[in-house]
């Protein structure tokens, strides 16, 4: 064929030059339809990061503050409880309506997580920032006393604005109130003293 072709002449050289550029436009056509066609099988970044396990720093947080980070599209609270803060905790029972998280244990906490302070290290608080009751978010309510929306013997802790739901700094939920459960403890475990893993408990 290339003898063909070198002996055809100016006229036929041309038409040579012209079939290799076409062929050239529609092989690099080809690969480019077929760059999205594959690329639809893969996750999205969008898609791997809803899943995803998330890293939090906590070497800043002081005795009595809070930071929030975001997994899965929630807001998780990571709290450093001061020592009257846990100390407070256990007397408290008997205002909660589910202390030990046993109405829906699976779904509350953890089984690291089911004690008297909801953490693995009693120190710091780790909960989904999400009322049980209709999905909104609790405001911060750490001073103890009297407030308004609140009992009087007030030891810290959340409000929920939108229906009045109230919750210990363990994340437990108050008697009568329109939130059915506890605040969720999600997997997460300790990769250093100063670093969490939201979402992943495996070596928990």
């Amino acid at each position: 064929m290339s003898e063909t072709l070198a002996s055809s002449g100016p006229v036929d050289a041309s038409k040579r030059t012209w079939l290799i550029a076409t062929s050239c436009v529609g092989a690099v056509g080809g690969i480019a339809a077929a760059v999205p066609f594959v690329s639809s099988f893969q996750p999205s970044e969008k898609a791997k990061a809803a899943g995803a396990a998330v890293e939090a720093d906590i070497s800043a947080l002081k005795v009595g503050e809070k930071m929030t980070v975001e997994w899965r599209g929630k807001p998780v609270w990571i709290m450093r409880r001061t020592p009257e803060e846990l100390a407070a905790l256990p007397t408290l029972d008997s205002q909660l309506a589910d202390p030990k998280s046993e109405r829906k244990p699976a779904e509350q906490a953890p089984a690291y997580a089911r004690n008297a302070t909801r953490s693995i290290k009693p120190e710091y608080l780790v909960v989904v920032g999400i009322c049980t009751h209709l999905g909104c978010s609790p405001s911060d309510k750490f001073t103890p006393g009297p407030q308004p929306s609140l009992p009087d013997n007030w030891q810290g802790g959340f409000f929920c604005p939108c229906h009045g739901s109230t919750f210990d700094l363990a994340g437990r939920v108050f008697k009568n109130k329109p939130a059915p459960d506890n605040l969720e403890v999600p997997p997460h475990m300790y990769l250093s003293d100063t670093k969490l893993l939201i979402g992943d408990d495996k070596k928990a």
